[in-house]
């Protein structure tokens, strides 16, 4: 009976089950999105909200937050009040800012595909809004602008009882000023807030937030203001709060006004914790900038910077806490202190590539206003790495560090060669003193560390040296400017990598490679007391030490020339008499040649003028007058007001003379002028001008080999002027297109000549023939044919019939020539195409061109 009982009870619950899955089942087919019925509108709407969309929001909130988190500032400009990737970024098709929000825009999608219900034209899930915001959200921080106005478009005109139609305008509104539709968004924003009277506070404050970046583009400063204050009072988030104070304190700046603009920096230093302390941080740094060093107590604001530098949160902003640091220094007139901060500012690896730049440039401009131009130069470099090219900062930068370039070249030759020269007037004894001294130092430095012994190395190597005040410098914090960072760098390398060859896939070791690794470290220990015994040897580095003549004097007229320069660049391109004075005054000491002897004399003369000391003033004028009284620089002294910038002997009117005789064909007498106006005006900034044609005139009249060393030549001596730039431009890209010397066959050429080669010291016979062709060309009336005379080398000048389009033409106008009654011309003609006949001005080969018609 008790069975029985179990059985029936177990009977009535299974039937229960299958009646309750029976009437859900009948539900969910009830719940069709094309029936407008309670269980399906409730069925849907729950879906959509619970499922899909919870699901979408989850993503797109992850990818906000990541958005936000990962967003770098630049907090040295006004900071945007949306944090957005940069707007030139377009996404592939397919491809997505943040994984997130393509989730995102997928689970909306989705929800609107598979629940929503439109019905006689009404939608009947009150959920589909909400999905068609996540859409149009999701696009908008995907960068697809277009897209997402397509949904918020579509929410404003088929769902206007929806209570996100204020966030839709907003939306909108973001999305037009994105796609720079300004006064567009600003003009919907207006709207919105003047027709929803009851807006929520955090719309409004989104809205007043979107108009306050409307109004900054549109530099409207005054009404920008308005707006974000409204938004910084109004929104609940304490994350905007704090970056749209930080935003005005910044509009605050922009206008001027300091005070107000630190009262704002003031309430987001109030927030602390609650706002990003990125905001905090920064807000002290614009009040610091904003500090009034004549009137406020800079005890005070140095109590706030050791406060901020030794607070342990503090520790990711130390770079820019130590940039201000060093500003403080610096305006304190502690210039050592400012250094040490800069320092510490760039060691502290920033990712603001801004501030590395100002810290980089900071330490340059110290430097250059120091006169320490090598190291101004090293600083600027730097800087320029990390600024965009596009900018106007960085011309003016590149033109300033450019100009050092000359300063950097010739104070690096001017020290090397000393060095060597001073070694050189040394004696036995005293030289091997030196090097005793040196390779003392050089032990014990091993002792501390193994840098010198690659120091030294390096300087056999190539033949170098040091004097005692340039051993192992140490002020420079830029590798390459730098050899001990140099030689640790080749440290580091050999004990990570070993001995690589320096070729492609240098990583890669192959069985080869591994046993020639073997094979270096089994020889290693010999190798090491070689080497050793080479640096700590005083004969090494006597043996270095250049001793014939010819060697000798070559330096001394280099170091001269760097010294003469250096005078010319301190004079006049960096205003710095006392030093062009000093290294004026060392070149005349180093008995220079006579060709620079009067024009330093000269500066000399001008320099002291400027500083007002007479003595030496005036015994540098009777130098010029007494002993160079027929020269231009003492017709100059005696008539300074009557000598022009174009005067007669003036190197621009020499130039331009000889470049007239270079037009006319004069090459020779333009080589020859050239070589002595060099002489004359060395230094002169027109030298490498006349170098440069002098180049040209070789090549014209001496052929393509004489061309391309006269312009390695310009190319090498004056590197960093415009001239030896273009000398390096035609070598990369001119000559390698000259110089095949091979003919071209005259098949599809167009254009032929007829020459006749008559020896150039008979230009009576030049004359004679030429007057003779124009005649009988006007006489046959052919005005498409004319003619010239061409300097071929020093001893030929070609007469040029020029006009054919075919060879024949031009071979039978050759024998109505001879044949004419009035001829008097006796030399065989030559017929050739125009292509050809450049190649034969330029490598000089006309016999190899007659041989080639022999054959």
């Amino acid at each position: 009976m008790q069975l029985l009982l179990y059985t029936k009870l177990d009977l009535q619950t299974q039937v229960q089950k299958i009646l309750i899955l029976a009437v859900l089942a009948s539900g969910l087919v009830g719940c069709s999105r094309k029936k407008d019925k309670f269980l399906s509108r409730n069925f849907h709407a729950l879906t959509t909200e619970y499922n899909t969309l919870f699901n979408g929001r989850q993503a797109f909130e992850q990818g906000r937050d990541a958005l936000i988190n990962g967003y770098q500032d630049n907090f040295w400009s006004i900071l945007p009040v949306e944090r957005l990737e940069n707007p030139e970024y377009i996404p592939l098709p397919g491809d997505a800012v943040d994984p997130s929000f393509k989730i995102a825009e997928e689970k909306a999608i989705k929800a609107i595909q598979k629940h929503s219900m439109q019905i006689n034209g009404s939608e009947r899930n009150p959920q589909m809004d909400e999905a068609f915001m996540l859409l149009g959200k999701s696009r908008y921080y995907d960068m697809r602008f277009v897209r997402a106005l397509e949904a918020f478009n579509y929410i404003l005109a088929y769902y206007p009882a929806s209570n996100n139609i204020a966030q839709a305008k907003i939306w909108k509104a973001k999305t037009d000023l994105r796609l720079d539709n300004t006064k567009i968004a600003i003009e919907q924003l207006h709207k919105l807030l003047k027709e929803e009277k009851e807006l929520d506070a955090q719309d409004y404050a989104d809205a007043s937030a979107m108009l306050a970046q409307g109004y900054i583009t549109e530099n409207r400063i005054d009404s920008a203001l308005v707006y974000i204050e409204k938004a910084a009072f109004l929104t609940r988030k304490n994350e905007e709060k704090g970056r749209y104070y930080f935003i005005q304190g910044q509009l605050y700046d922009l206008v001027d006004q300091p005070q107000l603009a630190n009262a704002n920096y003031d309430k987001v230093i109030d927030l602390n914790r609650k706002s990003p302390r990125r905001y905090m941080i920064n807000a002290y740094v614009n009040k610091i900038a904003n500090f009034d060093y004549q009137s406020q107590d800079q005890q005070q604001l140095f109590e706030l910077l050791t406060n901020l530098e030794s607070n342990r949160e503090n520790r990711p902003y130390l770079d820019i806490i130590n940039y201000q640091f060093a500003q403080f220094y610096l305006n304190v007139g502690q210039q050592d202190s400012a250094v040490s901060y800069f320092n510490k500012s760039l060691t502290s690896k920033s990712a603001d590539n801004f501030l590395v730049s100002r810290n980089y440039l900071s330490l340059g401009e110290l430097n250059f206003d120091n006169s320490e131009y090598l190291q101004a130069g090293a600083y600027y470099d730097s800087t320029l790495s990390f600024i965009p090219e596009n900018t106007r900062e960085f011309r003016d930068i590149y033109k300033k560090r450019t100009n050092l370039n000359d300063v950097i070249l010739y104070e690096g030759i001017s020290k090397s060669n000393d060095s060597i020269l001073k070694l050189v007037a040394m004696n036995s004894a005293d030289r091997k003193s030196y090097f005793e001294d040196y390779i003392f130092q050089l032990k014990e430095q091993r002792s501390k560390d193994s840098i010198s012994a690659s120091i030294a190395e390096a300087t056999i190597a190539n033949n170098e040296f040091f004097t005692p005040d340039t051993q192992v410098p140490t002020g420079s914090v830029f590798y390459f400017y730098n050899p001990v960072q140099v030689a640790q760098g080749k440290l580091d390398f050999k004990s990570r990598w070993g001995s690589r060859a320096n070729e492609d896939n240098w990583r890669i070791s192959n069985k080869q490679g591994a046993l020639q690794e073997e094979k270096v470290a089994s020889g290693r220990e010999d190798e090491l007391k070689l080497t050793e015994d080479g640096l700590y040897s005083v004969d090494t580095y006597i043996s270095k030490i250049p001793s014939q003549q010819p060697v000798i004097d070559s330096i001394n007229t280099a170091r001269n020339y760097a010294y003469y320069q250096l005078g010319l660049i301190y004079k006049e391109k960096l205003k710095e008499p006392q030093l062009a004075i000093q290294r004026l005054e060392a070149l005349l000491q180093n008995d220079p040649e006579e060709r620079l002897i009067l024009p330093a004399k000269y500066n000399l003369y001008q320099l002291y003028a400027s500083q007002n000391e007479a003595f030496n003033r005036d015994k540098y004028k009777n130098d010029i007058l007494i002993n160079y009284a027929d020269t231009r620089y003492a017709s100059i002294i005696n008539n300074p007001g009557n000598v022009l910038a174009k005067d007669a002997d003036s190197p621009e009117v020499l130039y331009n003379n000889l470049y007239e005789q270079f037009e006319n064909q004069n090459f020779k007498q333009v080589i020859v002028n050239a070589d002595r106006y060099i002489d004359e005006f060395a230094g002169d900034s027109f030298v490498p001008k006349f170098e440069l044609l002098k180049a040209t005139a070789i090549g014209r009249y001496r052929g393509f080999e004489a061309y391309e060393a006269a312009l390695n030549y310009v190319a090498l001596n004056y590197p960093n002027q415009e001239e030896g730039k273009r000398a390096k431009e035609l070598i990369e890209k001119a000559l390698p297109q000259l110089k095949s010397a091979d003919f071209a066959p005259d098949s599809q050429v167009l254009s032929f000549k007829i020459l006749y080669a008559i020896n150039k010291q008979d230009l009576e016979q030049v004359n004679l023939y030429n007057d003779f062709f124009t005649q009988f060309i006007k006489e046959q009336g052919s005005s498409a044919i004319f003619t010239s005379r061409d300097v071929y080398d020093s001893n030929t000048t070609f007469v040029v019939i020029h006009g054919f389009k075919t060879a024949a033409d031009a071979m039978f106008f050759a024998e109505k020539l001879k044949k004419s009654e009035s001829t008097t011309v006796k030399t065989e003609p030559i017929v050739i195409s125009a292509d050809n006949y450049r190649i034969v001005q330029i490598h000089k080969n006309i016999e190899a061109f007659k041989n080639k018609e022999v054959e």
